[in-house]
């Protein structure tokens, strides 16, 4: 008979052999939800210890539910889809893993920049079509020597600057914290960033305060010639002001990993204009980051069921209070 109890709320990988593995030394079950909506995950709480989540919601009304529940597991690195307020409340300890997937989403920004400046998306559709031609295509720049503005500089954005630089690229960045000087990086407010740079990429979470940072305002500060990378999260953007901005020849295109909703309708703008490049949410993927994410948050989970310190707790203050009954 199982000693814990563990729902997974969603995964996108092909099996949870992994999960199992390291769940098993202690005996739990692993609870996987058919379905991600709000009755379907609150019926499964009510016989949980822990849960472990990607990307599906868990509000008040889940964790409520898991009288027994004794951690929440992210499995990634943003938390809007947990309600982390009241895990703390409620004596619960959340956490993450905040550095799994750093170099993986450092590429995939990176590998934007280069397909945006060097025009390959919009080369590689008209070739498709039987469109061989040079000439069809927009003006091109030399990458190096252009700036490239980074907007949050937790690890994936340090990551990015450093390989930005690499390339011999100008790095400029807005940060609200500035914890650490960063070589070769030169801290602006956001205007100014927005102002100077040939690519501005997003780095930052989802919170009240950076939901919709750029919006009508901003691309409005932006180059004509510039290109707007987003592998943050889709609130980040508000896209119905991107799409005004590219009618609008206010920058020169987008290269979006991330949207609100996912999947989003592709054939509604910005998404259907061919200045926009999109991928589905796989900026985070390689076959290192997933093993390495997979394991961490599952060990997370045995750590706290067997009484130890699991690592990344995002809300340590939980340890004052206690599980209301």
């Amino acid at each position: 008979m199982s000693t814990f109890k563990v729902l997974l709320t969603d995964y996108a990988w092909p099996d949870l052999s992994l999960e199992k593995e390291v769940l098993g030394k202690i005996g739990a079950e692993l609870l996987v939800a058919e379905k991600t909506d709000l009755a379907t995950l609150t019926t499964l709480a009510v016989n949980a210890d822990a849960i472990m989540t990607t990307w599906a919601q868990v509000p008040q009304q889940v964790i409520a539910a898991a009288a027994n529940c004794r951690i929440v597991s992210r499995l990634g690195i943003g938390l809007d889809n947990i309600d982390v307020q009241y895990c703390t409340r409620s004596g619960i300890p959340v956490t993450n893993v905040p550095d799994y997937c750093v170099v993986e989403v450092a590429e995939h920004a990176l590998a934007f920049i280069l397909a945006l400046g060097r025009k390959i998306g919009f080369y590689h559709h008209a070739a498709k079509q039987g469109r061989y031609k040079l000439q069809a295509g927009p003006v091109l720049r030399r990458i190096e020597g252009q700036t490239l503005g980074i907007v949050g500089l937790g690890h994936i954005g340090r990551c990015l600057a450093k390989k930005a630089a690499g390339l011999g690229m100008r790095v400029i960045a807005f940060s609200r914290s500035r914890r650490e000087p960063v070589e070769n990086v030169v801290f602006l407010d956001l205007p100014d960033l927005l102002t100077q740079s040939d690519y501005v990429s997003l780095h930052v979470p989802l919170t009240p305060q950076t939901q919709h940072l750029l919006g009508a305002e901003q691309f409005q500060l932006m180059k004509p010639t510039a290109y707007l990378v987003n592998t943050a999260r889709g609130g980040v953007v508000d896209h119905a002001a991107l799409a005004a901005a590219l009618d609008k020849n206010q920058i020169a295109g987008a290269a979006l990993d991330v949207q609100t909703p996912e999947p989003p309708d592709l054939n509604a703008p910005p998404y259907n204009d061919e200045r926009v490049i999109v991928t589905p949410h796989a900026a985070f993927v390689s076959q290192e980051s997933l093993a390495n994410l997979r394991r961490r948050t599952a060990e997370q989970v045995v750590a706290q069921l067997t009484g130890n310190l699991p690592e990344n707790i995002v809300n340590p203050e939980y340890r004052h209070n206690q599980r209301p009954e």
